[in-house]
């Protein structure tokens, strides 16, 4: 029976370009496993099968899980000596010919969708099964952009619709880190000069970024140290020292942690180190680029890593950093001022909502965010920067079915308490709050 799949049909040539190999990295597994076992023209030239070039993305994609080319070999041996055939028993999407004629004809949006319903419904070994089918199709870089980022960001837009939970977002951003950290510990060794230092500043737990960047240059063959989450100002000054970075960066999501990014910007900059940074509250709030002393990375982390190779290799001038030591003075004592009296101010807030069916539960956590934010924004000198976020807290509240006119009556009250115990050293607060009294 004529089985196109196994038919020799494909060049050297065609099966390099399909699946990213050397032509001497063919040979030798050929010599060495035996896999695949290509035809041979009349003139002694490779003819290679649609089947081998799966075999062969099948097998690069365990070594991108982290196996060695050996145990790869060895685990589609062990498969098939058992009736198996590896190409079904690692694939529980539609195969291949199936997706391929698909109404959307788009395989990769495919397997992404795929990914998003298993995660969706935490079946965990599917979801890795849909991953691995992937990376065995597509180059690295394409299946963390258009399979796991922006998988995640629908998983995201889902949950701030109030469509997703907060656990399912969870399970699906610690599959695709995993799968990340696997792909970076597997990374090859660096080749080119010069050290990147990269991580969150301190309270910010989020971390896809930052890893997916580190991936993207270490196979670039830069030399990346990579800090993870919640990196503490505290003695950073001394990881600088011993490590001798040419580049910080820096990834911060929330106003809060772009507060704490301005914070360890200073000790980078005492010690002569550039520091690069993004992340998304960069793209909400265009304003804060130019609050922060360092490279801004830009919108798109697929740019990111051009960007970075331009500055290593021909240092551009700092952005320009907004900052005047009138404006710092005056919002250090309004944020000096605020914290003295936060707890009058959180009590009298108490007090008066004491009898909001749904709110007072929330309260502790609203008051904390609330306070958090507020310092963020003086910090970053102008209080401005917390309107984007009046709109996610109202959104949060959705979540809890709660009316949407709730935020503007709870930082009403907040205003009214703020005019009692606050006094004009902390005008920048109060002329804030203002604005939701007029509401």
């Amino acid at each position: 029976m004529f089985d196109p799949n196994n038919t020799p049909t494909f060049n050297l040539k065609v099966v390099v370009r399909e699946t990213g190999l050397k032509p001497d990295t063919l040979r030798a597994w050929e010599r060495r496993y035996g896999i695949p076992q290509p035809q041979r023209t009349s003139g002694g030239h490779r003819l290679y099968s649609q089947r081998d070039i799966y075999t062969l993305k099948w097998l690069v994609a365990r070594q991108n899980e982290g196996l060695s080319i050996s145990r790869a070999v060895d685990m589609w041996r062990g498969l098939e000596s058992e009736g198996q055939d590896p190409l079904q028993a690692m694939t529980v999407t539609p195969p291949i010919s199936e997706l391929a004629t698909s109404p959307t004809g788009d395989v990769l949006k495919n397997l992404q969708q795929a990914w998003i319903s298993a995660c969706l419904v935490f079946n965990e070994p599917q979801a890795e099964q849909i991953l691995s089918q992937a990376f065995a199709l597509y180059p690295v870089d394409t299946v963390c952009f258009e399979v796991l980022q922006k998988g995640m960001a629908e998983v995201g837009e889902g949950w701030y619709r109030g469509e997703v939970t907060v656990q399912q977002e969870h399970f699906i951003a610690e599959l695709a880190i995993r799968r990340l950290e696997t792909l970076v510990a597997t990374s090859p060794p660096p080749v080119r000069p010069g050290r990147i230092l990269i991580g969150c500043p301190a309270e910010e737990e989020h971390i896809f970024s930052p890893l997916l960047l580190t991936l993207l240059l270490r196979r670039r063959g830069w030399d990346v140290l990579y800090l993870g989450a919640n990196v503490p100002t505290l003695r950073i000054e001394a990881t600088l020292n011993s490590a001798k970075p040419q580049l910080a960066i820096m990834a911060a999501q929330h106003l809060a942690t772009a507060a704490t990014l301005l914070e360890m910007s200073r000790v980078f900059q005492q010690a002569r180190v550039p520091l690069a940074f993004g992340g998304l509250i960069f793209n909400r709030v265009p304003g804060l680029r130019s609050r922060i002393p360092g490279y801004f990375l830009g919108e798109q982390l697929r740019e990111a890593p051009a960007q970075v190779e331009r500055w290593l290799t021909s240092p551009a001038p700092l952005s320009p950093v907004v900052e005047s030591q009138t404006i710092e003075a005056e919002y250090q004592q309004a944020l000096t001022h605020f914290q003295e009296q936060r707890g009058l101010i959180e009590a009298r807030v108490w007090q008066d909502l004491r009898n909001s069916n749904g709110l007072l539960d929330l309260l502790p956590h609203v008051n904390g965010y609330l306070a958090r934010y507020i310092r963020a924004a003086i910090t970053l000198g102008d209080m401005n920067f917390l309107d984007e976020d009046v709109a996610w807290m109202e959104q949060l509240l959705r979540h809890y079915s709660l009316p949407e006119d709730l935020l503007h009556r709870y930082l009403r009250v907040y205003y009214r308490a703020a005019q009692t115990h606050l006094e004009k050293q902390a005008a920048p607060i109060v002329a804030w709050l203002a604005q939701f009294e007029e509401a």
